[in-house]
């Protein structure tokens, strides 16, 4: 599917609403279906890490840049802190026995991280973005984020 200039606010939102998505079909699970839920967090992990890298090396510094005001900073900060939470989190996820009380646990803390930080970037950080950077900066990000995207998840297929 090829997105017509996408720009990278849009494309933030869809990768947000496909991990959503993933988490919500995880939380669905019983500890009966390890498979399914091995498969989704398998799924989450590429979708998140993908996620995280194009908005740390692309979105968030040129939001980084562009912030004049603490509060549009402190955004920026809280962000990346969130990301290393959840950096902490997943690995931690993947390596629990999937049939565990604690995977479930585990599951839901993961959940509510990310569905806060989702959250907090489309109602805060994304409309100081949208006056910070113009259309068509914001296009232009969109595009080399999508790049970025493609050769990520082409290393992942190329890595396995």
């Amino acid at each position: 599917m090829l997105m017509m200039k996408a720009d990278a606010i849009s494309l933030l939102k869809e990768d947000h609403k496909k991990v959503r998505e993933l988490l919500k079909q995880l939380d669905e699970t019983t500890s009966r279906g390890t498979k399914k839920r091995k498969t989704l967090v398998s799924q989450i992990a590429g979708e998140i890490k993908v996620h995280t890298t194009i908005e740390e090396e692309i979105f968030y510094p040129a939001y980084k840049a562009a912030a004049e005001k603490k509060d549009e900073l402190d955004l920026y900060f809280e962000a990346k802190e969130e990301h290393h939470v959840v950096d902490m989190v997943l690995p931690e996820l993947q390596a629990s026995d999937p049939a565990s009380d604690e995977f479930g646990a585990k599951a839901t803390v993961l959940r509510e991280l990310i569905e806060h930080h989702a959250k907090e970037e489309e109602r805060e950080m994304f409309p100081k973005a949208k006056k910070l950077l113009d259309k068509e900066e914001l296009v232009t990000l969109g595009i080399r984020m999508e790049a970025r995207k493609k050769e990520l998840k082409k290393a992942k297929k190329g890595g396995k």
